[in-house]
């Protein structure tokens, strides 16, 4: 007898423990739920805010656990696909020592490799740089195809990332934001 009334406490204290918590709600079905650093608020909680687009008005690659983001900005005017390097709030740059950057293209069976040469950013330290560009029109072409699957490619202080490239850009404009 004196191990079930152990046992009932010890049920009602796990059941009282998981039911509590920070008073955060679970994230609804069109919510994501994401791992690595997270921002914390005032209150000491995670900020889960995830931006649409970079400071540069282009579409915004993960890399890493969100540990940094690359933006992409395709200028079809231009004929340019730029790519900034950004921190994990993808909204400060992080200019990086390499001098050129990949995406990787696949489409069907076929696969081949696009190199974004550095043009440092105003404000790069000397030696780095944060903006990666590609006038390369075969570039642009297989990033505006859908059956296209692209892969950002780079090292950051040592550390490889890769970042896919996805097709949420939208039909209705030039894309020279």
């Amino acid at each position: 007898m004196k191990r079930l009334h152990h046992f009932s406490l010890s049920l009602a204290l796990i059941t009282a423990v998981s039911m509590t918590g920070c008073g955060k709600s679970q994230p609804s079905s069109n919510e994501t739920m994401t791992t690595g650093p997270q921002a914390t608020g005032e209150d000491g909680h995670e900020d889960h805010h995830h931006p649409t687009e970079g400071p540069h008005h282009g579409s915004l690659i993960e890399l890493g656990a969100e540990e940094y983001h690359g933006e992409m900005v395709h200028d079809e005017k231009a004929e340019t696909v730029t790519i900034y390097v950004l921190d994990s709030a993808a909204k400060v740059a992080v200019p990086i020592e390499s001098t050129e950057i990949t995406i990787n293209v696949k489409h069907g069976d076929k696969g081949s490799q696009f190199k974004l040469t550095a043009q440092p950013d105003e404000g790069d330290p000397e030696g780095k740089s944060s903006r990666f560009v590609s006038s390369d029109k075969k570039l642009g072409d297989e990033l505006h195809d859908e059956q296209t699957e692209a892969t950002l490619v780079l090292s950051i202080g040592g550390k490889s990332y890769r970042g896919k490239i996805s097709h949420d850009h939208d039909h209705g404009h030039d894309h020279a934001h």
